[in-house]
């Protein structure tokens, strides 16, 4: 896996990208979920895309994917929250307002991450909005 994140010390996203095995990312999320917010860039070896960010702040998340062709989307949300609800979530350092329609459980939005670093799926076509 290829990934960066925001650093549990300062609590910024640092662009400086990691090269490891899955379970390390695991831990930087789980030290991150204890924070309650965090931002990460993830992608596989093979190439820059296609890449996945997850943004959250407790349990509210929106994932971004940029595809193949460089095109970007949002992830539909999975209902956590209602759809015209507006809720802040952190997009690198800045703090970013979706409504609910993209807002996932982090639960949900790490388990598609999880599985992207394993399999280099990232869910159903239907599930992904084009910006």
């Amino acid at each position: 896996m290829i990934w960066s994140a925001t650093t549990p010390e300062t609590g910024l996203f640092s662009g400086l990208e990691r090269h490891s095995a899955l379970a390390d990312l695991a831990d930087r999320f789980a030290r991150l979920r204890t924070l309650g917010r965090g931002y990460l860039e993830v992608r596989l070896p093979e190439g820059d895309l296609p890449c996945l960010t997850l943004g959250f702040r407790n349990d509210h998340a929106v994932l971004h994917r940029y595809d193949e062709s460089g095109g970007l989307s949002l992830h539909a949300g999975d209902g956590a929250t209602a759809p015209s609800t507006e809720v802040e979530v952190p997009i690198m350092n800045e703090p970013t307002e979706f409504t609910g329609d993209f807002i996932l459980s982090t639960g949900r939005a790490w388990q598609i991450v999880h599985t992207f670093g394993r399999t280099g799926a990232s869910g159903e076509p239907g599930d992904w909005y084009g910006l």
